[in-house]
């Protein structure tokens, strides 16, 4: 299930994304409050914005100009909205975004060739391990992609090890839509209770939410962690509430699948230029298709690097590699640039580490300052050494380290109406 788009070359890929931009600037002329207004005051006419070059031209959309402006953006009735979702608000205030019937299609759409770009196929049935609820788009997502490609879903949602081996062993899916972490909570328990991980029919899992690469595709550690005891293949998906799309891993695993006729790609630097090829910028989206709440030249505040050769699956769409990070959890820290996602792999070096939260925040001459509390049932000299050690290894830097109770890390993990882990608390926006 290759849309045609994915395998043509790419000057018709291009052709076809500047056909749908120049309905999309219609459509955003007649129909958003919000662009109407961006239009008027830079004097843009709709009509000279017809090819990707010309995006340039358009001021880019961020998150705080959703927040602020939040409804501004619909451009349809009420009465012809039909779900509600919004986004975690990890960075800030969460987002509302609302979605039509046909929103939903397309975001079913999505993911069946999300899934399928994974080698999920009709005969195939997924364990869902997120939850559906709690106005969450994913998991809505996920389960009306798996049945616009005709394979089953079993809806069990977030954690309890015991109650997803049951449904593994009693329906015999063959992927699993998991945090990638959570999979080691499997192989444990698996381990506790006589389970034959590599006899459970499960193929291959969808991971969300966290790295599994590095910047060379190579697995990370917490990937190499995972295939060390579970034989099963692992491919990465990246999406986000405000993009209406994923980015998923095909057969070959070298990065997420660009979707051209779902959403317009730019990768910028600090101007909201294009960046030179393969070189590192914040990923910047325009869907395409949207009737609620389109989106043009949207920042999405993630750090990452295009691949545009052609990929041996028979795709030739632009792959995104793994998130570099956040760019506002970007830190300067004893003159070295930092980004949260480098410590992760370092931590998931130690078994002793069972949970982690890393905190940033500023200290009395203004610099940035680290602090790891990490959640470990041996809390030692030699594995604090250990880990400082590593860290100055393979970053050159060490930030405070403090052990405490991994109950009381997997609180401030999970504050109130959490809907995934959070990992990183970034105190120097209160401050």
């Amino acid at each position: 299930m290759i849309p045609e788009i994915e395998k043509a070359s790419l000057a018709q890929i291009k052709a076809v994304q500047e056909q749908e931009l120049k309905k999309l600037i219609s459509y955003l002329d007649t129909h958003s409050t919000y662009y109407q207004g961006v239009f008027a005051k830079h004097n843009i006419l709709p009509s000279t914005i017809n090819t990707l070059e010309d995006l340039v031209k358009i001021p880019v959309t961020t998150k705080e100009q959703l927040q602020q402006f939040n409804d501004d953006f619909i451009c349809v009735p009420k009465s012809e909205i039909i779900d509600y979702v919004t986004t975690s608000g990890t960075l800030g205030e969460p987002v509302t975004f609302a979605l039509t019937d046909n929103d939903l299609k397309r975001l079913a759409y999505n993911e069946a060739i999300s899934f399928a770009c994974a080698g999920v196929q009709k005969e195939d049935v997924m364990q869902l391990m997120t939850t559906i609820d709690r106005r969450f788009m994913a998991g809505i997502a996920y389960f009306m992609g798996a049945r616009e490609l005709g394979a089953g879903i079993i809806r069990v949602g977030a954690g309890i090890p015991e109650l997803q081996w049951d449904s593994i062993l009693k329906f015999k899916p063959t992927y699993l839509i998991v945090v990638p972490s959570f999979l080691l909570k499997l192989i444990k328990y698996a381990q506790e209770h006589d389970i034959d991980l590599n006899a459970s029919g499960i193929k291959g899992a969808i991971c969300i939410g966290e790295s599994l690469r590095n910047q060379d595709f190579s697995l990370n550690t917490l990937a190499k962690k995972i295939k060390d005891n579970w034989n099963i293949e692992l491919y990465s998906t990246y999406a986000s509430t405000e993009m209406n799309t994923a980015f998923t891993e095909c057969s070959e695993q070298q990065g997420g699948h660009h979707h051209p006729e779902l959403i317009i790609v730019e990768i910028l630097d600090d101007h909201n230029c294009p960046v030179p090829p393969g070189e590192v910028g914040e990923l910047t989206v325009t869907t395409l298709g949207v009737e609620a709440m389109p989106l043009l030249r949207f920042k999405t505040g993630d750090m990452v690097k295009a691949h545009t050769s052609p990929c041996a699956c028979g795709r030739n769409t632009m792959r995104l590699g793994s998130v570099v990070g956040r760019k506002k959890q970007m830190i300067k820290y004893k003159g070295t640039t930092l980004y949260p996602p480098a410590m992760d792999n370092i931590l998931n070096d130690f078994n002793e580490v069972e949970n982690y939260i890393i905190e940033i925040f500023h200290n009395t001459i203004g610099t940035d300052e680290i602090l790891i509390k990490i959640g470990t049932q041996s809390p030692t000299e030699e594995l604090l050494h250990d880990i400082k050690d590593h860290f100055r290894a393979k970053l050159r830097v060490s930030p405070k380290i403090e052990f405490h109770d991994k109950k009381d890390i997997l609180k401030l993990q999970f504050p109130k109406l959490s809907r995934k882990p959070v990992i990183v608390i970034d105190k120097r926006k209160t401050e």
